[in-house]
């Protein structure tokens, strides 16, 4: 076995004392290392006819700023904008100037600093799925979010060493009020979890608020908060070609705390982006490093990645698709983009299936083979996406966990020392022996390779006689086991209680505002 159950944020249980151990053993707390060289399927004079026509769109098109604030801000710095018009247009000498100013690498540190993630150069980090309206599992079927079913999936998200970013709410919890959601939503991510955490840029008051508890459970001052990224948040272009108002105030936001942000363009080839891969990747860049400039006007060398969501539609129906071959080009083909200009980058782990099945493993492999091999550093939606994005799967959540501990395995350095390379223990075992009971087999066997927690590797005949149980349904059994051990990671009464305080107060207040 690689790993042991987390050092830390959780403790044995005593349900895990009753049935004999922990539900699974898990790969340790770590953060992957890439040491793969990436794919590249443009040849430089690719990448740079991308760019090209990407500082042609900036420079010609214009991108729909609909944030005057912003457009103010840009105007100050030398782009071209006009009364009466929310069309910003860019040099490239300016967009390379203030694009170079964001560093390539960052560290993001959450309340507890040892699940601190570092973002960036041939790092990993996976974040659980984010902003589903729908949940389900095998036993209760496909239901509306709500807070208890939120909280089951934070709990996983914790729970799970290979999972790094509480990222968005794993579903939504429409029991609770829009004006309030944030406020119950961010307590319980604070509570139940110890990762870095998000704040969706929907409006001032819930910026403000997550930025203010983020502060209040890590026990900082305001000028400690504000010294270095604690946590971040993720926007996206409403494409083609334009930034709406609440995603640029919330970036906007974070950049004057010194709060990093990913913009994430929603690039789909055939529906808000061109039906070629260079084109859609093309509106990618330009949609993407024009917000990264407004970030750099306002702080310099404030942190941002990239974040890569380019893939096709169904033509014939218009749905989003993903785990496709044209997903994994464009991943491998924005990693290229992202390198040029010196920028971390996002994608994600995504499927169009509907249920846990063969296609949701076999679009999920595909996606998560296209992050690593385009060097991809932060990945949303690592596990439990369904229905490309409208339903978090408690099962999915499982499999996907295995699949990533199952990739970190994969991305470790094979050592070659003289040890490794076994001259010896093969002069030992000679032509006639076998390699299970010699001295360097019995030296090494426990932990020469992966032990996965779900795979089922014994034969056929024995899996029978134990139900002929198939991996989503072990699955099934799986999580119900992490929930009935789980119990939440350490937080100190006096900030906890201070969190529940700033919570009614804004309760009090009325929360955010709201249509209804």
């Amino acid at each position: 076995m690689q790993g042991t159950r987390r050092r830390t944020g959780s403790r044995r249980r005593s349900a895990a004392a009753r049935d004999g151990g922990p539900a699974i053993r898990q790969l340790d707390w770590q953060l992957p290392v890439n040491i793969d060289a990436p794919t590249e399927p443009f040849t430089e004079e690719q990448v740079q006819a991308v760019h090209e026509g990407a500082m042609r769109v900036l420079e010609e098109i214009g991108i729909e700023f609909l944030n005057e604030d912003a457009r103010v801000v840009l105007a100050e710095a030398g782009c071209e904008t006009r009364p009466g018009s929310t069309n910003v247009r860019m040099d490239r000498a300016l967009v390379m100037e203030k694009v170079k100013l964001a560093p390539a690498r960052f560290t993001i540190t959450p309340r507890n600093p040892e699940r601190a993630v570092i973002i960036g150069g041939r790092h990993m980090v996976f974040g659980n799925v984010s902003s589903p309206p729908n949940c389900s599992d095998l036993d209760r079927g496909r239901r509306v979010g709500d807070r208890e079913s939120y909280r089951d999936l934070l709990r996983l998200t914790q729970y799970f060493n290979c999972i790094h970013l509480a990222c968005g709410y794993p579903v939504e919890p429409v029991d609770l009020h829009p004006s309030i959601r944030h406020l119950d939503c961010l307590f319980d991510k604070l509570t139940i979890t110890d990762k870095v955490v998000h704040a969706y840029s929907l409006g001032p008051e819930r910026v403000e608020d997550v930025m203010e508890m983020t502060r209040i459970a890590a026990g900082m001052t305001h000028e400690e908060f504000e010294a270095a990224p604690h946590m971040y948040t993720n926007i996206n272009s409403s494409s083609p070609l334009k930034h709406d108002w609440p995603m640029l105030d919330g970036a906007m936001r974070c950049a004057r705390r010194g709060q990093p942000t990913i913009v994430s363009p929603f690039t789909l080839a055939g529906a808000m982006a061109p039906v070629t891969l260079a084109g859609a990747v093309t509106q990618f860049v330009a949609e993407g490093l024009s917000a990264i400039v407004l970030l750099q006007c306002i702080r310099p060398g404030i942190p941002c990645a990239i974040g890569s969501f380019t893939s096709n539609v169904d033509m014939r129906s218009g749905a989003p698709a993903f785990g496709t071959p044209e997903y994994m080009r464009a991943t491998q083909i924005s990693g290229q983009m992202a390198r040029f200009y010196g920028l971390p980058l996002r994608a994600s782990n995504a499927c169009a299936a509907n249920h846990p099945d063969a296609q949701a493993a076999w679009e999920s492999a595909f996606s998560l083979w296209s992050v690593v091999s385009a060097g991809v550093n932060i990945v949303y939606h690592a596990a439990g996406w369904l229905e490309g994005g409208l339903c978090a799967s408690y099962e999915k959540f499982i499999l996907d966990c295995e699949t990533l501990q199952q990739m970190m395995a994969y991305l470790r350095p094979v050592p070659a020392s003289e040890a490794d390379i076994a001259v010896d223990a093969i002069r030992e075992v000679g032509p006639t022996g076998h390699f299970f009971g010699a001295d360097h087999t019995r030296q090494r066997y426990r932990t020469a390779f992966y032990e996965p927690f779900l795979s089922d590797w014994s034969n056929f005949e024995s899996w029978e006689e134990r139900g002929s149980i198939d991996a989503t349904h072990r699955a099934n059994a799986t999580w119900k086991k992490i929930l009935a051990e789980f119990e939440p990671p350490p937080l100190e009464q006096a900030r906890r209680e201070e969190l529940a305080a700033f919570v009614e107060r804004r309760k009090r207040e009325g929360g955010a505002p709201t249509d209804f």
